[in-house]
């Protein structure tokens, strides 16, 4: 499996960041994993990193409800970026709203980026095809 440069978490919860990266090492598949608490902090770096022309991020998990900024408002800002590049993008939610997934479907529409729904917990099967489509 070829690996990733760098895969992005976004997840208020230290557990399922923690279990995230746990799984990631587990099967090598990341140079770098970097871990951002809410979508203000994610949107900020992944923004000045492609005003720096720096390389970003190629997967990113992305939970919906976090404090500052959700999951809903990262997605509107990151698919305004100029990014040519497909990135994949896996909404981790426990969610079972209705509303979230009319707006999944709707984020997945209206961008090139790829954007997939994925129900909590994630397992390490999960992630191995996650990764793999990447």
């Amino acid at each position: 499996m070829e690996k990733i440069n760098t895969i992005c978490i976004i997840d208020d919860d230290p557990i399922t960041v923690f279990g995230i990266k746990k799984m990631l090492n587990s099967i090598g598949v990341a140079e770098q994993i970097k871990t951002y608490v809410n979508g203000k902090q994610a949107i900020d770096s992944i923004t000045a990193m492609v005003e720096n022309k720096e390389e970003i991020p190629e997967v990113i998990f992305l939970d919906i409800n976090m404090p500052i900024m959700d999951g809903w408002q990262f997605l509107e800002k990151f698919i305004a970026l100029p990014i040519e590049r497909k990135i994949k993008i896996n909404i981790v939610t426990s969610s079972i709203d209705p509303y979230d997934k009319q707006q999944w479907e709707l984020y997945n529409a209206k961008t090139h980026h790829v954007v997939a729904f994925n129900n909590k917990p994630i397992r390490k099967g999960d992630i191995i095809e996650i990764t793999k489509a990447a």
